[in-house]
């Protein structure tokens, strides 16, 4: 299952990096897989943050199916809130 977040991110678990059904982030451009706990720059004027954060935030703004809204809320879900 894939979900499109924004022109450059998707969150997927049909990435070869995905496992047991465990979304990661990823960029299109580069084909590079984020897990959630991962360090990453979403949008230059995001700056550096958790990629489960920036799923969060990304996910707020797209338009996500009832799957999509799912496959987000167990990548978001898998890192204990700070």
């Amino acid at each position: 299952m894939k979900a499109s977040l924004s022109p450059s991110w998707d969150l997927s678990t049909e990435h070869a990096a995905s496992r047991h059904g465990q979304p990661v982030l990823v960029n299109r451009s580069t084909g590079e897989a984020f897990g959630a706990g991962d360090i990453v720059t979403l949008h230059a004027s995001y700056g550096y943050m958790i990629a489960a954060e920036g799923v969060a935030r990304l996910a707020k703004r797209a338009k996500l199916t009832a799957k999509g809204k799912a496959l987000v809320a167990r990548f978001v879900g898998s890192v204990p809130p700070r």
